[in-house]
């Protein structure tokens, strides 16, 4: 991301580089549309595209379009993107961050006065509820009843309606009655009311119940926006569609996109049937689907697909460019290792090869089901001095050794009168903070610091000649603000979950067993084909080099694990091997070209 603006769009250069099946969504600028864009098929391009190709023609107008997401850093996405497309003042928002601003402007001429505090975090007031009924809680449970508490929000369920489905439709939480969790989640309602606070899901609710109550509110919200876009529809809930409906009004100019085979978030509230069924609810509305993948190598693709026939409303995937780069296209392997300490052992080991061979540290990732796994996988790295990023890390710019060094270099902006090229410049004010030359010779905090200080420097480096120092702190500030994030040089080692909308060139899998994959507590029909469409988010990650791993005891048990049911789906389109230490690694472990006919098994 610099700061140099963009080159006028034309009509040509909007369209140019969308495939067939992109042209035709972007085209569509009005009434219903639903994309149905399978994993790596360019979603994010078609709708910005479609976005800018709309204003130019005169179809849209900036102030009347709002891009909806879920994230901060997918809005922030959006939201370069369209910058860079010539289409910097449209609105790309989180749900929540479109309702809490009309909701803190429209809250003063509604209800009166300032809009409540927004809590932050719900754990605090939980235990705070639980002592008001004398319930003594963990931290565990704590969080447990956090969820119940969002879950029952966005599903807009009462009080008496959540109870009832305690038992049936929601697990009951370990070491409460029902009657006790709904008496715990209404002395929370009640404290938070006496204290003038809203939670997170609060205003998406409030915002709802305003455009119903104060019909000029409604009113003057349509006025303004009167095209929406919806990005990872399949994960909407009932509330936010609530929301979609109340925008909209007797309107349909609603266009979304989403994958049925990645809705993962049915226990945070999420419904598919929303996409899929877009067509009922709106009669006549134009369906597009994206096929043509990107990201991935045919072998993978066949693994893709082999999983996705199970899953209702799949996509069919196909390679955009079949024969590129055919050198590189590798079956994916099932590694069958003797427990979860092996299988972290051999993770470790392909991935100093790899490193040692020039991938890139950023370019490759391991998976897991649950945070736990990630314990062995992790002192494994940790042993081989392999630096890596991990679950719940902070994001770049909130890391406290960033602001630091952003708030020196805004400090430096203000005076600045050097005429130094901006690396030199950067360098020098780093150096006051601690940083050198060479890295610290152990990881640890200090090694973290230096490769956070180092990416900064990078950034710098990466700048047009003749880039102030008032301009680069500027322009991090805009990406500290969009969440545009740089690449660092680290392994990541996160769970599926966190993993999704994310791509890497080589990505590894662990516990591909019964019991992870799917997860032991997943029973129901239902249930399971969520944890096939996790498995089928997993696989998708991968650009390159997909190695999904069998350990078959953990680490405190007898009891044999058995493999993966997922994986037995697959059948000719992997190759097994057993692990062995690199000494005395087979050659079938390494990668071979398919050529045309296991490429297409």
């Amino acid at each position: 991301m610099n700061t140099t603006p963009p080159a006028p769009a034309t009509e040509a250069s909007l369209l140019a580089g969308l495939n067939e099946q992109q042209r035709q969504a972007a085209l569509q600028l009005v009434g219903p549309v639903a994309i149905l864009a399978g994993a790596g098929t360019g979603k994010t391009r078609t709708i910005t595209h479609r976005i800018a190709y709309g204003l130019h023609i005169g179809v849209y107008e900036p102030g009347n379009v709002l891009a909806l997401t879920f994230t901060a850093k997918a809005a922030g996405e959006l939201r370069g993107r369209l910058r860079e497309l010539g289409a910097p003042t449209v609105q790309a928002r989180t749900f929540h961050s479109a309702a809490l601003r009309q909701l803190g402007h429209f809250w003063p001429h509604t209800v009166g006065g300032p809009a409540p505090a927004i809590l932050n975090n719900k754990g605090a007031l939980i235990a705070q509820a639980g002592e008001r009924i004398r319930l003594k809680l963990d931290p565990a449970t704590v969080r447990d009843v956090a969820s119940e508490i969002e879950w029952r929000k966005v599903s807009e369920r009462s009080l008496n309606e959540y109870q009832a489905a305690l038992g049936h439709e929601r697990p009951l939480l370990d070491g409460l009655s029902a009657d006790q969790l709904v008496d715990l989640m209404q002395a929370y309602e009640d404290t938070k009311d006496e204290r003038r606070q809203i939670d997170f899901e609060d205003v998406l609710l409030a915002t709802a119940g305003m455009l119903e109550l104060e019909p000029w509110v409604a009113h003057t919200l349509r006025q303004q926006y009167r095209y929406f876009v919806v990005d990872e529809y399949q994960d909407v809930s009932p509330l936010q569609q609530r929301l979609i409906d109340l925008w909209l009004g007797d309107r349909n100019n609603l266009c979304v996109v989403g994958d049925p085979a990645q809705m993962i978030y049915s226990f945070t509230g999420a419904d598919s049937h929303y996409l899929t069924g877009f067509s009922d609810r709106f009669p006549g509305a134009r369906i597009f689907e994206l096929q043509a993948n990107y990201r991935s190598t045919p072998p993978i693709l066949e693994v893709a697909n082999a999983i996705s026939r199970q899953i209702p409303h799949s996509i069919e995937l196909f390679a955009a460019d079949p024969e590129a780069n055919r050198h590189r296209h590798v079956l994916p392997i099932v590694h069958e290792e003797h427990d979860d300490t092996s299988e972290a052992e051999h993770i470790a080991d392909a991935i100093a090869r790899e490193l040692a061979l020039g991938t890139p540290a950023e370019e490759i990732a391991v998976l897991t089901r649950v945070n736990a796994q990630a314990e062995a996988i992790t002192q494994a790295l940790a042993r081989r001095d392999i630096p890596m990023r991990l679950p719940g890390q902070r994001p770049f710019f909130d890391e406290p050794a960033v602001r630091q060094a952003m708030t020196a270099i805004r400090s430096q902006a203000l005076v600045d009168t050097n005429t130094k090229p901006l690396f030199q410049i950067v360098s020098d004010i780093l150096r006051d903070a601690g940083w050198t030359q060479e890295p610290p010779a152990r990881e640890g905090a200090l090694r973290d610091r230096w490769m956070l200080w180092n990416r900064l420097l990078q950034l710098a480096e990466e700048q047009p000649t003749g880039t102030t120092l008032a301009a680069f702190a500027s322009q991090l500030g805009e990406r500290a603000r969009l969440q545009f994030e740089p690449t660092m040089p680290t392994v990541s080692v996160l769970t599926v979950h966190t993993a999704k909308g994310l791509e890497w060139e080589i990505v590894y899998l662990a516990g591909c067993v019964e019991g992870l994959m799917p997860i032991s507590y997943a029973q129901t029909p239902a249930e399971i084909e969520e944890e096939r469409r996790l498995f089928y988010v997993a696989v998708t990650r991968a650009k390159r080099r997909l190695e999904l791993f069998v350990p078959r005891h953990s680490s405190g048990r007898e009891r044999r694990q058995e493999t993966s049911r997922f994986i037995g789906e697959l059948g000719p389109r992997v190759r097994t091997s057993l692990y062995v230490p690199d000494q005395q690694r087979h050659l079938s472990e390494e990668p071979q070209d398919t050529g045309p006919s296991a490429a297409s098994a």
